[in-house]
């Protein structure tokens, strides 16, 4: 079992044998007042490197983070900018590889996720998606992604400004969350609980996340949505 090449480290005469190009998806968003803007990138980069025998493409590092634009810093190019990105990239990426597999980091990207790739899909194109997701996680700068950040990137975690978010189920914040945004429904950006968050949970975490996308991709068995199944 091999870790992905990085395509950027190659010359175009090295890509020729390639079989899956793994692309990270991230966002460029507010995680509360201890944790990146770039934390959803820096996970799906943690789990699409992990993944055997492809080539990973550098990150696409901003999405549909409209959420979080109450608060500053976050930039998002919205769902329509982001669809032609993806669109686009599987159309290139596919006319010199067999499969293209988008590793999403920010729960805002997957509809438009879904709508490229059922498109590429339709085009003929073995396009993919898996998210970097685990049962059980909280929504946002929480204890998840708080373990996740410490284990892959303690240096950019700041834990004297952690601070407890709205920990409601999302069921029952989405309907304000969706009508007024994250800042609607918490004032410092998190949705649950990072306090009690440590590297170690955040290694276990990340191994569950690989272990599920790695067999998620050896089967290789796209949903009607284009998620690997």
């Amino acid at each position: 079992m091999t870790h992905p090449t990085p395509l950027a480290d190659v010359g175009w005469q090295h890509v020729g044998g390639v079989s899956t190009v793994v692309v990270p998806v991230g966002a460029f968003e507010q995680h509360g007042p201890h944790l990146p803007l770039d934390t959803d990138t820096r996970i799906a980069v943690a789990v699409a490197s992990r993944l055997p025998d492809a080539s990973l493409a550098p990150a696409i590092g901003y999405g549909a983070s409209g959420e979080h634009e109450g608060f500053p810093g976050t930039v998002s190019i919205g769902a329509d900018a982001l669809r032609t990105l993806l669109v686009e990239y599987g159309r290139s990426a596919c006319r010199w590889a067999p499969r293209v597999l988008f590793v999403n980091g920010h729960g805002g990207n997957v509809p438009t996720l879904v709508d490229a790739t059922t498109l590429l899909r339709y085009e003929g194109r073995d396009v993919a998606w898996v998210p970097c997701a685990v049962p059980g996680a909280d929504a946002h700068a929480g204890h998840t992604e708080t373990s996740l950040l410490l284990h892959l990137s303690p240096e950019v975690v700041d834990m004297e400004r952690v601070e407890v978010g709205n920990v409601e189920a999302l069921p029952d914040l989405l309907p304000r969350l969706r009508e007024g945004g994250t800042r609607a429904v918490s004032e410092n950006g998190v949705l649950g609980d990072p306090r009690r968050a440590t590297a170690e949970e955040g290694a276990s975490i990340l191994d569950d996340m690989v272990r599920r996308a790695t067999a998620a991709t050896a089967r290789w068995m796209p949903s009607a949505t284009g998620m690997l199944v």
